[in-house]
């Protein structure tokens, strides 16, 4: 019997393979994954009418979700989960978890409270699926760590804009059937990890005395200078991305952006914004295979920090024509330079904690983000857009951390 179900399993993961090859495969699954992510906000208008919320309230539901991303990658970083299960068996699990409490959100949430509980709810589980989608990456094609993380990120970040398609596409519908096809599509990707497996490269640390040890190692990272340089770049970019993502709806509501464009909309607006993240990503990552991960990463985070001056500055005065090139800029950069710091952080660790290390860089990258959306946007609501001046000093502290923390560190390959 399980002679006949492995040959099965191996029959099945063949098929997926000779599709679009084991990285193409994880980058699908992040898609249809991560969609759960900023499902709520591709309905903050429907949201915001039936729950007479505010667009701080529509950042609290963000925010939800981030608290229960970082306290589900520290629960699994530092009970030494990440390295010690299979990563695609932890990817599945959290796949199918987090499809049933977003489609509770749609159909069972009943204002504010209810619907901050479910959404962090799906943060927890969306903890198994970021980190262990890259983990899952490294242990597939660890000799090209940062262009196949970029696909991954351009898939994080297409599942992040998709709701906003699906918004678009489904204009007529309840704003809950937009947010269950979410849930549909993160069980179609649980289904292609689970059939696919983990790499030839992994590695799962069995005992005990495995475990302790590779939670205090997964710690002892921020020791060694090039992760500590890679990780201090990440927390700059993060203060920047995921409140930028947030705002980008109310950026293209309090301006003349979607005017030209009727048959896209708001949401049709913000799709490609955040969209075109994706290509930047995808740029990012073939760039880092010529000049290295760390000029692509420092480059994008330069970029974006100088968007983000630039709109800050100049938004009452840019045409419509300059401000959305502007904001695809921004869009494109802004997203650019996560997979690059976090190919960097796994390339400075030992194989056997990399999924822990990069959950605890994950988590306190998260952590950021709640500060910065939560001040950014009850800011919003006092200031409107000028409250984009909070997003500038994420690059510039990314930018000076890990120029200081990288002095004397060892080159890392590429």
């Amino acid at each position: 019997m399980n002679s006949t179900i492995a040959r099965k399993r191996h029959g099945l993961r063949q098929r997926v393979l000779r599709l679009p090859g084991a990285i193409g495969t994880i980058a699908i699954a992040q898609l249809f994954g991560t969609s759960l992510w900023f499902s709520a906000n591709s309905t903050a208008a429907d949201l915001m009418r039936v729950w007479h919320a505010t667009a701080a309230d529509i950042g609290w539901l963000t925010n939800a979700v981030q608290i229960g991303f970082i306290l589900g990658t520290l629960a699994i970083s530092s009970s030494g989960a990440a390295d010690r299960y299979a990563a695609s068996r932890i990817f599945v699990l959290s796949g199918v978890a987090g499809a049933i409490f977003n489609v509770g959100f749609a159909w069972l949430a009943t204002g504010l409270v209810s619907g901050a509980a479910l959404r962090f709810c799906v943060g927890i589980c969306l903890a198994g699926i970021y980190p262990m989608g890259m983990k899952l990456v490294v242990s597939w094609a660890p000799e090209k760590t940062g262009q196949a993380l970029a696909q991954l990120v351009a898939m994080l970040t297409l599942g992040t804009a998709l709701p906003h398609a699906m918004r678009v596409m489904g204009t007529d519908f309840p704003w809950q059937l937009v947010i269950t096809a979410s849930s549909v599509l993160a069980l179609l990707g649980a289904a292609l990890v689970g059939a696919l497996g983990d790499g030839p490269h992994m590695r799962v640390v069995h005992t005990d005395a495995g475990k302790t040890h590779a939670t205090s190692s997964a710690w002892a990272m921020f020791r060694i200078r090039a992760f500590r340089a890679a990780t201090f770049g990440y927390f700059g970019h993060m203060w920047e991305l995921y409140t930028f993502w947030t705002m980008v709806p109310l950026l293209v509501s309090r301006t003349s952006l979607a005017a030209p464009f009727p048959h896209l909309g708001l949401s049709g607006v913000a799709f490609c914004i955040i969209g075109v993240g994706a290509l930047g990503s995808l740029i990012g990552g073939a760039l880092s295979r010529r000049i290295g991960s760390a000029w692509v990463a420092l480059g994008a985070l330069a970029t974006s920090g100088l968007c983000a001056l630039t709109f800050s500055l100049a938004w009452r005065q840019l045409s419509p024509a300059a401000l959305g090139a502007l904001l695809l800029l921004w869009g494109a950069s802004v997203v650019a330079d996560s997979p690059q710091f976090s190919a960097l952080a796994a390339k400075a660790c030992p194989p056997g904690v990399v999924g822990g290390a990069l959950a605890i860089q994950n988590s306190i990258g998260f952590a950021i983000t709640v500060v910065s959306i939560a001040a950014t946007t009850a800011l919003f609501g006092h200031i409107g857009l000028d409250a984009t001046w909070l997003l500038v000093p994420g690059p510039l502290l990314g930018l000076f951390g890990y120029t200081v923390a990288a002095r004397g560190a060892r080159p890392q390959p590429d």
